[in-house]
């Protein structure tokens, strides 16, 4: 049985609604690297940050401090030239061109406090993974996708370590919690396309309009361990080197499967005196109203495997001058044990998955959703300068490259997404004695894509003669804030 290991669960809609990240792995942990496209994290000695950073660099710090912040993200997913087509190979109805929009805010809080000439100690709380993206319901490619949604929320403490004057070592334990929504709309072997066209199959009024609001959507949550390790040293006076490793974090999201407005077959009823059977695999009709009989609602216990993947992050600060220094990232994330997304019921008296586990549908008992993604691992690069201007004030930018972890042959509507390069600006104000601030920008390019989906089976062979083709456009911009309290 396959394993969802990155659940994009959700992963999914919203890689369309990206901010600095690869895949759904956010890096929004601190805005005074951002002002470097995150070039020199771990390896710069900032502020509080440096928790999730790289847990062996906080024993730079010299005094207990604080660093608390807020990301603004704004991105847009603009999609035209779809089409669609349902399960019985006709054309899907619906809107053909309209854009998605994200906003959305991303906090975090940092301390950090030497106990001695070696140890120090610190604790976080952040936002490690996280999309979140709705479709308009009335797209063409609702039966591919509607809302996704995936958030992660950790709360870390780490401790480092000075092994010599150089040379130090930390390491990082984090209690993380998943949760999740994805939804979309469902194709009743292309029931609704076919419309009041029904009742000249069973030579009566029998159309109920609402086979064309029949909705799935499956939630889910769970809390796990993940840890971190990190290493920091000196090279030379003027250059620091740092490596900082995450690891992967497996979640098994729990929750509930939810169809909405399900036809019901004539083998469903059979034998029911409250309704009219034509057919063994037709829709059945209810007495009661005279149109094709609909169960409103029918739910099942389920569950889906979410892996958030393990990466590694080398980094470099050199010194050039007083007022000039240069830094370097570059990291890898393993994205390959994403193989597929399996929601797989776990009710005692199932329902839903009676007829998804045929061997018609996904051909495997227990499930109830099914997608392949083989996403493979990626590695993003980013440089960055920095300035100090005056002594109380340092001017920032980077630039950075982002691989993007998707084949092209395994795009989906969910996760329309290819290589991305971000540029970003930054600056440190000194306010007082105590405070500083840090201020940053960025924004993203990527070329447009296009979408060619199926609907698969557990053995990965195509479904039904559904479909789905569109262009997509993403763009993304944030703006951050963070304030640092030094004692």
């Amino acid at each position: 049985m396959k394993k969802s290991s990155l659940a994009l669960l959700i992963s999914a809609v919203c890689y369309s609604q990206l901010v600095q990240a690869e895949g759904y792995k956010l890096f929004e942990q601190s805005v005074s690297a951002m002002g470097n496209a995150y070039a020199g994290r771990g390896a710069q000695i900032n502020d509080a940050t440096l928790v999730y950073s790289n847990p062996a660099a906080i024993t730079e710090l010299s005094a207990p401090q604080w660093a608390s912040g807020l990301n603004l993200i704004h991105a847009e997913t603009k999609y035209n030239q779809v089409s669609a087509q349902s399960a019985a190979g006709s054309a899907v109805v619906g809107r053909t061109d309209g854009k998605n929009s994200l906003n959305e805010v991303v906090p975090f809080v940092f301390y950090s406090t030497p106990v001695d000439d070696r140890l120090s100690l610190g604790a976080g709380f952040y936002v490690p993974f996280g999309l979140s993206a709705d479709y308009q319901d009335d797209w063409a490619g609702r039966y591919f996708a509607d809302e996704t949604a995936i958030e992660v929320l950790a709360l870390s403490a780490v401790a480092g370590y000075k092994l010599t004057e150089q040379w130090s070592v930390g390491l990082g334990i984090s209690l993380n919690h998943a949760e999740g929504t994805l939804s979309k709309f469902k194709d009743h072997n292309g029931l609704c396309e076919l419309g009041a066209g029904i009742n000249q199959l069973y030579k009566a009024d029998v159309y109920n309009p609402l086979v064309c609001q029949s909705h799935y959507s499956v939630t889910g949550d769970d809390l796990a361990v993940g840890y971190s390790f990190g290493l920091h040293g000196e090279l030379s006076p003027d250059l620091r080197v740092a490596l900082a490793y995450h690891s992967a974090i497996r979640f098994n999201l729990q929750g509930d499967s939810v169809i909405s407005n399900t036809p019901v077959t004539g083998a469903q009823v059979a034998g029911n005196s409250n309704f009219i059977v034509v057919g063994p695999t037709l829709p059945a009709i209810s007495k009661q109203t005279g149109k094709l009989a609909i169960n409103p609602l029918a739910t099942e216990a389920s569950e889906l495997a979410l892996t958030t993947p393990a990466s590694l992050a080398l980094s470099l600060d050199q010194q050039l001058s007083p007022e000039w220094s240069w830094q370097a990232s570059l990291s890898w994330t393993l994205w390959s044990d994403f193989r597929s997304i399996d929601i797989i019921s776990r009710d005692a008296a199932p329902s839903i998955s009676l007829s998804t586990q045929q061997p018609q549908n996904l051909n495997q008992a227990g499930y109830i959703g099914y997608i392949p993604e083989h996403w493979r691992d990626s590695f993003s690069a980013a440089v960055g300068l920095s300035w100090q201007i005056q002594s109380d004030r340092m001017l920032k930018t980077g630039l950075a490259f982002d691989e993007n972890p998707i084949e092209q042959s395994h795009r989906t509507a969910r996760v329309p997404t290819t290589d991305r390069i971000w540029w970003t600006i930054g600056m440190n104000q000194q306010v007082s004695a105590n405070w500083t601030l840090d201020l940053a920008a960025g924004w993203m390019w990527m070329d447009a894509l296009n979408v060619r989906e199926r609907e698969y089976n557990v053995q990965e062979v195509a479904l039904y003669k559904s479909g789905l083709q569109a262009h997509v456009d993403n763009t993304a911009w944030l703006l951050g804030m963070q304030l640092n309290y030094r004692y």
